[in-house]
C-alpha cells in the first residue's frame, strides 16, 4: 500500500501538469498556407474543407486572380515570395515560372498514378496537372437542318463555302482557348499548312470573339450555327437545354489544363508539399470531376450525361512549351493577316 501511495503521489503531480498543458495544446496555431488560385469561387470552399478534413493542422488562405493578374503577382514577388503554393493555374504560366526557376520541385505521392501527359516531364516535376478542358466544335443541330449545313467530321471540313458566315472563332490574343486552337493547328498541320487553313476558315468566319465559351453560346442560341470552342463549353449549354451536338474532329485538337506547384522560397515547405499530395490524390482528382470531368486520373468519375465520347483520345501531343516559346510571334502574324480584315 506504501508503494502505492508513494507512486500516486509522484504521478499525481505529473497528471495534472499534462491536464493543465491540454489546452495549450489544443489551442496550438495552424499552419496558414497561402494558396495562389484562378479556380471558380463556388469550387473553392469545397476544396478547402475536404484539403483541412485530412490535414488539421493546416489552414487554407485562399488568393484567387484572373490568369493574368496571378501570374504578373507570382512574377513579380518571385525574389520575394509571399504565397506557398499554386493549386489551380493555366500550364503555360507554370512553364513560364519554371523557365525563370521559382517553383520548388516535389513528387507527390500519388504521382505514379497521373496520366503522363498531365504532369511535368521531370522525374521530379516541378509542377502536375488537375483536369483539362479540349477543343470541340458546337453544332446546332436545329439550325444546321434549317440551312442545310452538312456536319463536319475533320477540321478542313470548314473550309466549305456552306460555311460561310456561320462559324464564330474565339480571337487568340484575348482567349487562352483562342490561342490553344491556333497553336494546335501549327502543330498539327505544319506551319505552313496550318496559316493556309486559317486562311480558308478565315473566310467563313463570322466574328472572333474575345472569350473561349462565346463561340459555343452563339451556337446554343442559333445566332451562329457553330462555334469552335471546348467540350466543358459545350456540355453546359446543352445540360441548360440547347439543341447542340459536341464535335471533336478526326484530327484531335488542342487543349489546357489547371495545374498546382510549390513556389521556391515558401516558409511552410512541408505544409506546401501536404497540399501537393492532396492535389494529386484520388479523392482531389473526384472533386475536380465534379467541375471539369477530364482529370489528371482516368477513371475516378463517370462522365456526366451530356459529355461527349472521344475527348481523351483527341487530345493532341501538345507541345506545351513551345506554344509558349512561340505565343508572341504566332500572335503577331494571326493579327497581321487577320486582324483588322
Amino acid at each position: 500500500m506504501t508503494f502505492l501511495n508513494n507512486l500516486t503521489r509522484r504521478a499525481f503531480p505529473v497528471l495534472i501538469a499534462g491536464l493543465l498543458a491540454l489546452p495549450a495544446l489544443a489551442q496550438a496555431p495552424k499552419t496558414q498556407l497561402q494558396v495562389y488560385t484562378t479556380l471558380l469561387p463556388e469550387s473553392l470552399a469545397e476544396f478547402k474543407s475536404a484539403f483541412e478534413a485530412e490535414n488539421p493542422n493546416i489552414e487554407i488562405v485562399w488568393r484567387r486572380e484572373s490568369t493574368g493578374t496571378l501570374t504578373a503577382r507570382i512574377i513579380a514577388e518571385a525574389e520575394q515570395a509571399r504565397g506557398d503554393v499554386i493549386w489551380g493555374l493555366a500550364v503555360t504560366s507554370m512553364l513560364d515560372f519554371k523557365r525563370r526557376g521559382i517553383l520548388e520541385p516535389y513528387a507527390p505521392k500519388n504521382l505514379s498514378a497521373l496520366r503522363p501527359n498531365f504532369r511535368d516531364s521531370e522525374a521530379v516535376p516541378h509542377w502536375i496537372g488537375m483536369e483539362a478542358w479540349v477543343a470541340a466544335i458546337c453544332f446546332n443541330t436545329i439550325e444546321a437542318q434549317k440551312q442545310n449545313l452538312p456536319r463536319p467530321q475533320s477540321w478542313f471540313d470548314l473550309l466549305n463555302p456552306v460555311y460561310k458566315g456561320k462559324i464564330v472563332f474565339s480571337d487568340p490574343a484575348a482567349s487562352g482557348t483562342g490561342y490553344f486552337h491556333v497553336s494546335a493547328f501549327l502543330q498539327l498541320f505544319g506551319e505552313a499548312k496550318a496559316w493556309e487553313f486559317m486562311e480558308g476558315l478565315h473566310r467563313n468566319i463570322a466574328v472572333y470573339e474575345p472569350s473561349g465559351t462565346r463561340p459555343c453560346r452563339h451556337a446554343a442560341t442559333g445566332e451562329y450555327p457553330i462555334g469552335i470552342s471546348y467540350e466543358l463549353a459545350g456540355m453546359m449549354e446543352k445540360d441548360k437545354g440547347a439543341p447542340i451536338d459536341i464535335l471533336v474532329m478526326k484530327e484531335g485538337g488542342g487543349w489546357d489544363m489547371d495545374t498546382a506547384a510549390i513556389l521556391k522560397g515558401t516558409k511552410n515547405l512541408e505544409a506546401a508539399r501536404a497540399l501537393m499530395d492532396f492535389a494529386a490524390s484520388r479523392k482531389a482528382n473526384e472533386l475536380y470531376a465534379r467541375w471539369v470531368p477530364l482529370t489528371a486520373i482516368e477513371g475516378v468519375a463517370p462522365p456526366p450525361k451530356n459529355y461527349p465520347a472521344g475527348v481523351a483520345a483527341s487530345m493532341i501531343r501538345n507541345d506545351f512549351v513551345w506554344a509558349m516559346e512561340n505565343r508572341d510571334r504566332i500572335l503577331a502574324e494571326w493579327q497581321k493577316r487577320f486582324a483588322k480584315r
